[in-house]
C-alpha cells in the first residue's frame, strides 16, 4: 500500500483536479483507491458531487460533539474508489491543533486503521504549508508536486521541499518527491521556456507525463464527475490515465529494483544452486579443489532440438517511430502485458527510433510512448480505438511480417 500527497502552498496550480483523476485512474487500473480530501474548501469533495456534514474534522478534532472513526465517514465513487470528504470545519482543526502534543501524527494515527483496505491513499493537502500539510507529509510516502509553468509556481516548489527536508530530520521520515507538470498550453512559447527551465532543475525527479490545458478538465469538475466519466476521449483524461500508468510502472520498477538488492545478499539458501540461479547476478565462487556448479554437461541432442523448435517459433519484430528530439521512447503492447522495461525502449539514430522484439505469430495491440505521451504508430494505417480514448495500433506477426517496420 503506498500513500502519495498532492501538495503546493501555491493555488491553482492543478493540486485539486490532479488527486480526483490520479486516483480515479488508478481506480479503472483495478486499484483500490481512497482520496482523503484534506482541504477546507472541499474542492475535491465538490469536485465529485459529494456533500456530508462530517468531515475529517469530526474524525481528530477533540471538541466536535459528534466524533467518528475514518471509516464512518468514507463514501463510494465508483468501483473501487473511496473518498473521505471535508468540509469548511477542517479548517479549524489548525488552531485546535497547534499546541497539542504530537499534533504532527494525528493523520498517521487514524490511518493506521484502514490501510490494508487500499493500495493507495491519495491526500489532497490544503494550499498551505501549515499543520495538516505536515500531518499529511508525514503519513506520506510519496509527495506529488504540480507545477504549472510559471514562476511563481516554481517557488512553491521550493518552499515545500523545505517542509519535507524538515520533516525527514525532525521526524525521521523519508519522503520521495515527484514535480508533475500542469496545466500546460503548448499554443505559448513561454510554457516551451518555461518547460526547459523546470527539466533542468528537476530532472531526476520529474514525471515524464504532462498534464495539458484541457476545458474539459474544468467542465467536469463543475459536473462533479471525474473527467475520465465527463468525457473518457478528451486530452485531460489521457493525460491522468498515462500518468497513472507512469506511476504504476514506477512502482514496479521500485520493487524490481528491491528485489534485485536482496538477491544480492547472501541468504540460508545459498547452496541451493537452483535458488541462487534465479537472480541476475549470482556470483559463484570456486577454488582449485571445488567443481564449479556452472560446469555442467552440454545439452542433450533432445534439448537441443527442443530449444531450436522454440526458437523458431518467436519472429524478430521491429517497432520504430520517427520522434526527432524526444527523450525516451517505449514500445508496449498486448504482447507484454501493457508493461515498460529496457526490453522495449527503442534506441534513438537521427531522430528515428527502433528495437526489435522477438514475438510468437498472433494478432497484437500496441502503441508507443514518446517522452511520457502515449500515442498510436503513425506508420501503420491499421488501428482500433480503445476504452480508454486511446488508439491502438494493431500488428500481426507472422513469418512474413518478421523484421518489418511496425
Amino acid at each position: 500500500m503506498k500513500i502519495i500527497s498532492i501538495a503546493n502552498q501555491k493555488g491553482g496550480c492543478g493540486k485539486t483536479t490532479t488527486a480526483i483523476n490520479l486516483a480515479t485512474a488508478l481506480g479503472l487500473n483495478k486499484k483500490r483507491v481512497l482520496l482523503i480530501d484534506l482541504d477546507a474548501q472541499a474542492h475535491a469533495s465538490l469536485g465529485l458531487d459529494i456533500e456530508s456534514q462530517d468531515s475529517l474534522y469530526n474524525v481528530i478534532s477533540k471538541l466536535t460533539p459528534r466524533k467518528l472513526k475514518i471509516e464512518n465517514i468514507i463514501k463510494r465513487v465508483e468501483g473501487t474508489f473511496d473518498i473521505a470528504p471535508s468540509n469548511i470545519l477542517v479548517g479549524t482543526l489548525e488552531q485546535e491543533l497547534a499546541d497539542e502534543i504530537g499534533r504532527e501524527l494525528k493523520l498517521l494515527e487514524i490511518i493506521k486503521t484502514i490501510k490494508d483496505q487500499y493500495d493507495y491513499i491519495i491526500i489532497d493537502c490544503p494550499p498551505s504549508l501549515g499543520i495538516l500539510t505536515i500531518n499529511a507529509i508525514r503519513v506520506s510516502d510519496e509527495a506529488i508536486i504540480p507545477v504549472e509553468t510559471s514562476r511563481f509556481s516554481l517557488q512553491g516548489v521550493g518552499h515545500l521541499m523545505d517542509i519535507i527536508t524538515l520533516v525527514k530530520e525532525r521526524l525521521d521520515h523519508q519522503v520521495k518527491c515527484r514535480v508533475l507538470i500542469t496545466m500546460f498550453d503548448s499554443r505559448l512559447r513561454h510554457s516551451f521556456a518555461m518547460l526547459e527551465t523546470i527539466k533542468e532543475k528537476f530532472g531526476t525527479i520529474l514525471f515524464d507525463t504532462i498534464i495539458h490545458v484541457n476545458v474539459k478538465l474544468k467542465e467536469s469538475a463543475v459536473s462533479g464527475k471525474p473527467v475520465a466519466f465527463f468525457d473518457k476521449y478528451c486530452r485531460g483524461s489521457k493525460d491522468y490515465y498515462s500518468l497513472a500508468k507512469e506511476l504504476l510502472l514506477l512502482e514496479k520498477k521500485e520493487k524490481a529494483g528491491d528485489i534485485r538488492e536482496g538477491a544480492e545478499t547472501p541468504s540460508k539458501a545459498t547452496s541451493d544452486l537452483e535458488e541462487a540461479l534465479q537472480t541476475e547476478e549470482t556470483v559463484i565462487e570456486t577454488t582449485e579443489n571445488e567443481i564449479s556448479p556452472l560446469e555442467l554437461e552440454p545439452f542433450s541432442e533432445k534439448m537441443q532440438k527442443m530449444v531450436a523448435r522454440e526458437a523458431k517459433a518467436f519472429f524478430t519484430t521491429r517497432f520504430a517511430i520517427e520522434a526527432p528530439g524526444a527523450k525516451s521512447v517505449y514500445v508496449t503492447g498486448s504482447f507484454n502485458d501493457w508493461s515498460l522495461d529496457d526490453g522495449c525502449r527503442l534506441k534513438e539514430r537521427d531522430g528515428q527510433w527502433e528495437v526489435y522484439i522477438p514475438l510468437r505469430p498472433g494478432f497484437y495491440k500496441y502503441q508507443f510512448i514518446v517522452d511520457g505521451v502515449w500515442k498510436e504508430d503513425p506508420g501503420n494505417p491499421r488501428r482500433e480505438r480503445n476504452s480508454f480514448g486511446d488508439i491502438n495500433s494493431l500488428i500481426e506477426v507472422n513469418s512474413e511480417m518478421a523484421l518489418e517496420e511496425k
